[in-house]
């Protein structure tokens, strides 16, 4: 009994002054530096996660997610809007979008990036573990070929696992990254802090 009592008690201490979930359906969500918070949630409006700030799952449906700096977070995953990591930030799990880019600041996310529509920036000193996936756009409302999608994978960036592609992707890997196995594109090397426009 003693040990369930304590056990209660430290579970209860692990999560005192944590917000439980904030969520809308139409609106923006801001929420401040270094609060914790569950899950953060809208359907049209974007999510900024201020700095420092620790939540779980970030999501919308029409909006854009911004981790701030050395925020951390779950997951991240929008259908239309752009997804950006701030230096220093932090996803544990996927971060995922259908239409919108994606680019990490000297941050890290721990499950993977997954898109259909949009350009992806693994930007300098980044690490991405869980590889990269493009999905082939099957068509409809939210799956509308847009451009071919543009990713970079900058100087000191380290992706670990498979980068694949479904649909045709320009390709761009610093002579300064470290990438794993690529399926469906052929790697454009660059030197200097930008590839080739």
């Amino acid at each position: 009994m003693n040990r369930i009592v304590t056990i209660l008690a430290l579970l209860a201490a692990s999560t005192a002054g944590w917000a439980s979930e904030y969520s809308k359906v139409n609106g923006s969500i801001d929420v401040a530096a270094d609060q914790k918070i569950g899950e953060v949630s809208t359907v049209n409006g974007s999510i900024t996660i201020g700095e420092r700030a620790v939540v779980t799952s970030v999501g919308t449906v029409n909006g854009r997610i911004t981790l701030s700096a050395q925020a951390r977070a779950a997951t991240l995953s929008t259908v239309n809007g752009k997804l950006i990591l701030g230096s220093g930030a932090d996803v544990s799990g996927r971060v995922s979008n259908v239409n919108g880019d994606i680019h990490l600041d000297a941050a890290h996310v721990g499950g993977g990036i997954g898109t259909v529509n949009g350009d992806i920036t693994v930007g300098a000193n980044s690490r991405v573990e869980g590889g990269i996936h493009i999905a082939k756009a099957s068509g409809g409302w939210f799956n509308w070929s847009g451009g071919t999608p543009r990713v970079v994978i900058a100087a000191g960036a380290v992706v670990q696992g498979t980068l694949k592609f479904e649909r045709e992707v320009k390709l761009y890997v610093s002579d300064r990254a470290t990438i794993g196995p690529v399926e469906g594109a052929t790697a454009v090397k660059f030197s200097g802090d930008n590839p080739p426009n």
